[in-house]
Formats: structure tokens, sequence, C-alpha cells
């Protein structure tokens, strides 16, 4: 069996429709829909992206700084695991 991502849409009357590569022979196929993709566009995708990257470079120095180094491997107690 053969799994191929596809977008689809569908009509006011409930019809899907899909464009499927021309490789895909004619007949039944079945099918799984995940419903409400349209919120996951490249857009949203591109402005995540620019935010990650804008906190990243907002908090560099803070982040870098070894002041900021407050705990250590000697601080704290060990777990009892019993």
């Amino acid at each position: 069996m053969k799994t191929i991502e596809l977008i689809g849409h569908v009509d006011e009357h409930h019809r899907l429709s899909a464009q499927v590569p021309p490789d895909v022979p004619p007949g039944s196929v079945k099918l799984a829909l995940t419903v409400g993709i349209d919120a996951l566009t490249d857009e949203e995708d591109d402005a995540g992206q620019q935010w990650t990257t804008a906190i990243a470079r907002e908090w560099e120095d803070e982040l870098a700084d070894a002041n900021e180094d407050v705990y250590t491997l000697s601080d704290g107690e060990p777990v009892d695991a019993r």
C-alpha cells in the first residue's frame, strides 16, 4: 500500500476534490481527512520562524552571559529512587 499526502477542497455540497499525481491509477481509494489545515499556511509558518529568530536574537547576549548561570552540577540534592 502506498501513502500519498494531498491537499483537497470540500465544497458547499460536501464533495471532496483533489489533484492526484499522474502515477496514481484510476479506481477506489481509502481516505483519511484532517480538517482545518487552512490554519497551517506557509505565511503562519514563516511568521513563527521569524518570531523564533527574533526571540533568539533578543536573548542572545543574556544567554551567553556566564553570570546568568546560577546553578551548577553541585547544586541540589540527589533524588532517592526508592
